[in-house]
């Protein structure tokens, strides 16, 4: 207990948001989906997947019981800002990438 409460206040970061993907057991109704939680732990990591597991069961009570979270990943932002103002991208489009001929014996 002493090591958790340790690790949890040595982090001091601000948390992350991640995004995790779940699945339900195979039934008449299976259910897959995703939500977004945040932690102050590593993505994948032992306690990260506690703190996903503790917010999927807030959001979805106690049907998610039996589920299980298949992947983990850091929410990516769509959009690149910088203080209000969007960041251009004046790079040339990449080359269109050709299939080699193939050569047709008969």
């Amino acid at each position: 207990m002493d090591t958790e409460e340790n690790d949890s206040s040595s982090q001091g970061d601000k948390p992350a948001t991640y995004v995790a993907h779940f699945s339900s057991p195979v039934t008449t109704s299976p259910k897959k989906g995703n939500f977004e939680f945040e932690s102050v732990y590593r993505a994948s990591s032992k306690l990260n997947k506690q703190d996903a597991r503790i917010r999927m069961l807030e959001i979805y009570g106690k049907d998610a019981v039996s589920w299980v979270i298949d992947d983990i990943r850091i929410k990516k932002t769509s959009d690149k800002v910088l203080g209000e103002q969007l960041e251009l991208d004046f790079r040339a489009p990449k080359p269109e990438r050709r299939r080699a001929k193939k050569k047709k014996w008969l």
